[in-house]
């Protein structure tokens, strides 16, 4: 089965499915919507979290991380060292060197200001995402659009009706594609419901609603093509004309209308995009554009508005003031960037959408640790640990965003037990950012 009929038959699976058990559920919560405050949250039924299971690393890629290690240990001592020796000892001078500067300069640290540069280095690079239907590769969402186009033009030529359906939906703006797939389902309803009157078999292509809503939308005249109209003139006039025996072949038009609904676009899934870093590579910095949801020129609108506002506030905010701000800000972001502090003062970085569960920090961090079994803590500066009832409230829920440092511990234990251990996986230590 090819990639573009996979996903239709994905779609019709997924539309059953939710037309079974919706009248089971409540109302749904759109991604794109903030999370409504919680009140009193509802206890989670979530019982103590169960790593997912992971394929065992195969004897060539021990062999090629085994050999990596070794082609480091042996470089000029001069060379960053990634040996687990050199990061412990490394990361150990810099948390008391850290802890030297702290104590000196405890007056300049009242205000978060001074802790950023405004030429500090980006936390990372962007935003990266993968699409599992094209292929395997880890692009920024902007490039995934130029390569989703081109794959969909590829198959256009074997699949042109279902293909020509993507097309509409990934290739055009939403306001677009709706407003042309709504136009497209009317003629093929009519052609249907009304088989034998002429005037539902030509479209007639000067027509206003035609020029506005179809001609021109990336796809539509390649799905009327394939279902079964083609260009003719009359009267020196052009016109599409409707005929059962041009429709593709292995078609019929319940099915392209049933195409039409189902056909929306292609998933992208957010690659976590982990990082390891030393304790001065985890210093407080500026995220990349990608993380916000408006324009750089937006953003610093935003932000210049916000400047002087608090400039000029000469009143007391009352509650609910402040809460509607924290709000406004929250909403400017789509994505936040959680570290994990480990006692050690190796840190893991990882890229979420701020809907995401906090049961997702808690997999990703697991999947990290060289014994997945290991029950451990994650702990927020401003509430504490992370309790069982926090693992299916988002992270916009608990307001870790747009950054959030979360610091590892074990159960029961004292953090500074474990200030020589490494809890992460020896390849994971390969990601270890040259300084």
């Amino acid at each position: 089965m090819s990639k573009i009929k996979k996903f239709f038959t994905r779609k019709k699976e997924e539309a059953a499915f939710k037309l079974k058990i919706g009248g089971t559920l409540g109302q749904g919560h759109a991604l794109n919507a903030p999370s409504e405050p919680s009140g009193s949250q509802r206890k989670s039924n979530h019982k103590a979290y169960e790593p997912p299971k992971r394929k065992e690393l195969s004897n060539e890629a021990r062999a090629a991380a085994a050999a990596a290690l070794a082609r480091i240990e042996t470089k000029d001592t001069r060379e960053f060292n990634t040996s687990l020796a050199a990061i412990k000892a490394q990361a150990k001078r810099e948390l008391e060197a850290e802890r030297k500067v702290r104590e000196d300069r405890k007056a300049d640290e009242n205000t978060s200001e001074t802790e950023t540069r405004p030429d500090v280095t980006l936390a990372c690079q962007g935003v990266f995402f993968r699409c599992p239907m094209i292929s395997d590769e880890v692009l920024p969402k902007k490039d995934w659009k130029v390569k989703i186009k081109e794959f969909l033009y590829q198959q256009l030529e074997s699949e042109r009706a279902l293909t020509s359906c993507l097309i509409i939906q990934n290739c055009n703006t939403k306001e677009k594609a709706e407003e042309c797939v709504k136009t497209l389902i009317k003629y093929l309803e009519n052609i249907i419901n009304h088989p034998e009157e002429e005037k539902y078999l030509k479209i007639r292509m000067s027509n206003r609603i035609f020029s506005e809503k179809v001609r021109y939308v990336e796809g539509a005249l390649d799905f009327l093509i394939a279902a079964g109209f083609h260009e003719i003139e009359i009267d020196n006039e052009s016109f599409l004309i409707w005929s059962k025996d041009n429709i593709e072949e292995g078609q019929d038009l319940p099915t392209l209308l049933d195409a039409l609904k189902n056909a929306g676009p292609i998933t992208l899934e957010l690659e976590r995009n982990i990082k390891v870093l030393l304790p001065s590579q985890a210093k407080r910095v500026k995220l990349p554009d990608d993380f916000y949801r408006m324009s750089p020129e937006e953003i610093k609108r935003e932000q210049q508005m916000r400047t002087e506002a608090l400039e000029n506030a000469q009143v007391l905010k009352t509650k609910a003031m402040r809460e509607r701000e924290e709000q406004r800000v929250l909403r400017m972001y789509r994505y936040a960037l959680v570290r994990v502090k480990f006692p050690n003062g190796i840190y893991i970085q990882g890229t979420f959408n701020v809907y995401e569960k906090i049961s997702d920090i808690f997999e990703m961090v697991q999947s990290c640790l060289s014994d997945e079994t290991l029950e451990f803590n994650l702990i927020s500066s401003s509430d504490g640990r992370l309790s069982d009832d926090d693992m299916e409230k988002s992270l916009y829920d608990l307001r870790l965003i747009p950054n959030v440092v979360l610091l590892f511990s074990i159960p029961d234990q004292v953090n500074t037990n474990y200030i020589d251990t490494n809890f992460l996986k020896e390849e994971l230590l390969l990601l270890v950012q040259s300084l």
